[in-house]
């Protein structure tokens, strides 16, 4: 039930990191340049086979792919729409996926999820929303995203390991992966009801990682993440999750009907199971990863999982090359003209 206090007045503080990102104007150049050598140059040769491989599908097939996964962000867009709808603010949806494609960009040549986040807000306020709602812009899209991608996972796991003949060593790896993604999702339910235990187990183990990597502790950044997801909870038990969650469930669902456009596209359509089964867990494992858009794990996790599901190899590697393009690389490449144009139009804000 909805509490009559105002939202704006039950959301957890949540400090705003700077970004400064003034060189756009100025250095686009080098961020290319930069892009290509650290991440573009790598993948040069996979980027070469998905070109050759989606010529090679029925055009109006890839067409179907690439509209589905404009959809998708403009589901990504209507997300960030809706959260500042929540403290009556307005931003349009168009400027939601500009937003949303320029962070990406951003995050992924600058800081991850935290320049990711730094750049949403930034640009968020700049398009004329308040500060309080920029910090949901900025930091819940991610986490319902992840939520939703855990449950999808979840399920996934579930019918692999119920439907489809596994080896024991594949039913000892998925059912491990089963039991932590289930206690992810519980210990996420009883944290968020429960702050005060979910900042202490959070403390502890940001401690724990701090000193194995020989870094020192910072509490501000811990108390940060663990009031993000107290703020998920309040949105959502304010009864305000009809449209940020709407926004999740269009971007994911659409990115997922693009893969499976390019499955039929390869002359190999899947169920919706199988489909399922190998789309939540690697974008999870790619999102948690400390690689760049989780370049190789999503491809790897990917391709085993499918193989598993008795999809040819040969099938899988083709609609992965062409859905990680259309996905991934095409719309980080869009990115950066995007962040250009932000910063040209804001960069005095």
């Amino acid at each position: 039930m909805a509490s009559s206090t105002p939202l704006a007045q039950q959301l957890q503080p949540i400090r705003r990191r700077s970004l400064t990102i003034r060189w756009l104007r100025y250095l686009a150049p080098l961020v290319l340049i930069g892009l290509a050598i650290h991440i573009l140059l790598p993948q040069l040769g996979d980027l070469e086979k998905s070109w050759s491989t989606i010529r090679q599908m029925p055009w109006w097939l890839v067409g179907l792919a690439v509209a589905a996964q404009m959809a998708s962000y403009a589901g990504s867009g209507y997300l960030l729409h809706a959260l500042a709808a929540m403290l009556q603010q307005h931003l349009s949806v168009l400027r939601g996926v500009v937003i949303t494609l320029a962070s990406g960009s951003i995050g992924l040549v600058a800081g991850g999820i935290v320049g990711n986040s730094a750049a949403t807000y930034r640009w968020t306020v700049a398009s004329g929303v308040s500060g309080q709602a920029a910090g949901l812009c900025g930091t819940l899209p991610s986490l319902l995203n992840n939520v939703l991608l855990a449950l999808l996972a979840l399920v996934g796991t579930i019918h692999l390991m119920i439907v489809h003949e596994l080896t024991a060593f594949q039913m000892i790896a998925f059912g491990t992966i089963l039991v932590s993604l289930v206690a992810l999702v519980a210990g996420g339910i009883w944290g968020v009801t429960h702050p005060a235990w979910l900042l202490k187990v959070v403390t502890r183990f940001d401690k724990r990682w701090a000193a194995a990597l020989k870094r020192p502790y910072a509490p501000d950044e811990t108390r940060d993440r663990v009031n993000q997801v107290v703020n998920m909870w309040v949105v959502l038990r304010n009864g305000g999750w009809r449209g940020p969650a709407l926004g999740a469930v269009l971007n994911t669902g659409f990115d997922m009907l693009t893969l499976y456009f390019l499955f039929i596209a390869a002359a190999h359509a899947v169920g919706p199971g199988v489909l399922l089964t190998g789309y939540g867990l690697p974008l999870l494992l790619g999102k948690v990863s400390f690689l760049p858009g989780g370049v190789g794990i999503v491809e790897g996790t990917m391709t085993a999982i499918y193989a598993s599901t008795g999809v040819p190899l040969q099938v899988t590697a083709v609609v992965i090359l062409a859905y990680r393009l259309i996905s991934f690389w095409i719309p980080t490449l869009l990115g950066f003209p995007a962040a250009f144009y932000l910063q040209h139009a804001f960069g005095k804000a």
